[in-house]
Order: structure tokens, then sequence, then C-alpha cells
């Protein structure tokens, strides 16, 4: 066995409620820290003599890799990496692990339960049902926005990875045609379109992208103005693909049925971000949540522990 345990850091470990549980044999070879959440001046700090950190969040760029010169694995609570210098990581040796499928059905579940509630209104008949509006109908129920089903209505999905397929399943199931958007550099695929007339085709759009230099910032005015009108926009995938006062304004103007939005560009979003203002009709808003089932939080627990061990494992070749 190693003579010093394992030093590992999770530097916002309040991001998965659920926590890491090591087993008995794993645990006497940690030395493991767990911080709630962590200030970016006390990273350097934090990770100096860790060996395996573990985050979600956290940014770690080149100048801080470089100042913990014993970390050999950084292990991400989450599909993306964008948070990480993946090259400086590269360049410094060491090894960047991501949990890229914990929570494909969970995401796309909440898609779906978004697309529900947009198209069915239902934050809207059921502040109806206890504000006095339906005591006071004059008949068995109240009539207010219009609803419309999910069945037989066009989704039009972008971003085709694991998440973008398990929402394209879960509508098929639902009775909806799906299209996807044209994946750049490669020819379309039967049920792909380019994404300027897909916009003008589908009844609702959901969203479930990488950020990337490319995606940054792709449904901008022009892109939401392709929109069919009266259809509905589901974002799950990363806040920043869309431009924030863009769609406050769509929505202001009426070019959007509605959107619901589980990420947000800056997260927490300040009192301030455009798209937390009490005027903006349609707008439906989730705090991050879409990935956080509990079934989906154990999974990623349970394979960040196993990242973790196999570092343990290569550390000590001849543990038992």
């Amino acid at each position: 066995m190693h003579e010093h345990p394992c030093p590992v850091v999770f530097l916002d470990a309040g991001t998965l409620p659920c926590g890491l549980h090591f087993d008995e044999r794993l645990a006497q070879r940690l030395h493991y820290q767990a911080f709630d959440r962590t200030a970016p001046e006390q990273v350097a700090e934090r990770i100096r003599e860790a060996e395996v950190v573990v985050l979600n969040k956290v940014k770690l760029g080149a100048e801080l890799l470089r100042q913990a010169p014993r970390l050999q694995r950084i292990c991400v609570a989450a599909a993306g990496t964008d948070n990480i210098d993946l090259k400086a990581a590269q360049a410094l040796g060491i090894e960047v692990c991501n949990v890229p499928d914990y929570g494909s059905d969970a995401v796309a579940e909440h898609a779906i339960a978004l697309l529900f509630a947009l198209r069915r209104h239902l934050l809207s008949y059921v502040t109806a049902a206890v504000d006095g509006r339906w005591s006071a109908a004059p008949h068995f129920c109240w009539h207010g926005p219009r609803i419309q089903n999910l069945g037989g209505s066009l989704l039009g999905i972008v971003g085709r990875g694991r998440i973008g397929e398990a929402t394209a399943r879960l509508a098929r199931g639902l009775g909806m045609r799906v299209l996807f958007a044209q994946r750049p550099g490669r020819p379309p695929a039967e049920d792909e379109r380019p994404l300027d007339e897909l916009l003008a085709q589908v009844d609702a759009l959901s969203l479930h992208l990488p950020l990337t230099a490319e995606t940054r910032g792709l449904m901008d005015a022009r892109h939401l103005a392709r929109m069919k009108p009266g259809s509905v926009l589901v974002n799950t995938g990363r806040g920043a693909v869309i431009d924030a006062p863009a769609l406050a304004a769509a929505l202001r103007a009426g070019a959007l049925a509605g959107a619901a939005i589980d990420v947000l560009d800056v997260e927490p979003p300040p009192p301030d971000h455009p798209l937390l203002q009490a005027d903006i009709p349609g707008l439906l808003l989730t705090p991050h949540v879409a990935w956080a089932s509990q079934e989906a939080q154990q999974r990623l627990a349970q394979r960040l522990v196993a990242r973790i061990a196999e570092h343990v494992a290569r550390r000590e070749p001849h543990a038992p």
C-alpha cells in the first residue's frame, strides 16, 4: 500500500447534494476534503497539495493548474469540461475526466416536462385554480390560454448527442414528429434540416448543445426571428447558447408563444439579469435542475467515486 493516503478535494461539493460515499477499503486510502463551495481566491490554496480534484463549475485555468504540482487527475462532476483549460492540463500531464452520460434521461424528461408546461400553460391554469378565477367561472371549468397537445406537433432538436436523442425518443413516444438540425460539416441525414429551415417549420425547439465558440449566442435575434410564429423554445443545454436580451425582446414582442429555460449564461444569475425581469410574458424558468433527479445524482456520484478509485489503483498497483 502507498505510504500516504491520496489527497482528494471536492471544491464545490454543495452542487451534488447526495455527496460522495466511499467503501471502507477506499476511504482508508484517501485524505478526502469536501468544501460546499470554493471562491475564486480560495482555489489555489485548496488544490495546492491535491492529487485528485473533483469539481463541477469551479474554473481551473493554466495559472491555477501550474500552482498544483501534485495534481494528476481532475474529475468533473458534469458532462461539460468548458471550465477547465484542457490544453494546459494536457501540457502539465493532468488527466481530465468528465461524466458524460449520468443524466441524459433526466434532462430529456425535464425538457419534455417544460414542453408540456408551455403547450398546456400549466402555470397559468394552476394559478387560476386558486386565485378566484375558477370559483367565479360561470361553467364547471375556467377557460384561459389556448391549450395545445404535444401529440401531432413537430419538435425540432438542435444538438444530436445523447440527450438530444433521448429527448427525441420520449417525444416520439408522445406522438410528436421530430426533426434535428443539420450537424455542421456533415451531409444531412434524412431527419435533419439546415437550422434556418428547421426554425421556420417546427412548433417547438429544444436546445441540447455544448458551449463552444461556434454555439455561443447561436439563438440570437436573427435566429429567433426565423422561428415559426406561435412556436416555443426550450433550453436545457448551456445558457450562453441563447442571447438573453434578444430572447426577452422576442417574448415581449409576441414573436414566440413561450420559452422555458433551465440554464442561464451567468449562474446564479444577478437580480438584473435580462431573463429575470417580471414583465416578460410566456417565460418559464427553472434553476438549472434538469439534471438533478435523485437517480441521476446517485449515478453521477458513483461514477465520480469510480474515477477516484481508478487513480488510487494506479497509484497502488499492488494494493489488494
